[in-house]
């Protein structure tokens, strides 16, 4: 029977780019997916929603799990914020989240905070074993996209999770 694991995630950083600069990527969403790690496919369902498929994790010829989720995005350039919801009924995860932008004296701080519910499709009881493992690639690809990110924006300095 499978499960479900939930991975919680707020981490910010520095960048010398204008706030304007950093939100005109952030809102765009296949832009800024463009950066994110072990995205198979984007798909573009209208309306702001987007379905991400991610890579299939498996093991020689057997595929033990492939992470599909959608998100409708909204975005202010007023506030400086770019929002996701989760889109019920598609794939395996609800993901939720936004973007945060904060002017500084150099630059923009860059917040995000984003929260997965993943199903995964393993015996229950594996879930001791499994969990921590799912966990820890979803923060590890998040890192990698926040230091994608970076690059793309510019020098700046990367702050610890909140």
């Amino acid at each position: 029977m499978a499960f479900s694991v939930t991975i919680d995630v707020q981490k910010e950083f520095e960048t010398s780019s204008t706030p304007e600069k950093v939100f005109a990527l952030l809102a765009n969403v296949p832009l800024s997916a463009s950066q994110f790690p072990k995205v198979d496919q984007l798909v573009d369902l209208g309306g702001n929603i987007f379905r991400w498929e991610m890579e299939k994790i498996g093991i020689g010829s057997y595929t033990l799990q492939q992470t599909i989720y959608a998100c409708h995005y909204t975005s202010d350039p007023a506030t400086r914020r770019v929002v996701w919801t989760p889109v019920s009924g598609v794939g395996n995860a609800l993901v939720e989240g936004g973007w945060t932008l904060t002017p500084v004296e150099d630059g923009t701080k860059v917040s995000i905070k984003t929260k997965g519910d993943l199903t995964v499709d393993f015996p229950s009881f594996l879930q001791f074993i499994i969990s921590p493992l799912v966990e820890m690639e979803f923060t590890g690809m998040i890192q990698t996209y926040l230091s994608n990110l970076q690059q793309r924006l510019g020098a700046g300095n990367y702050k610890h999770d909140l």
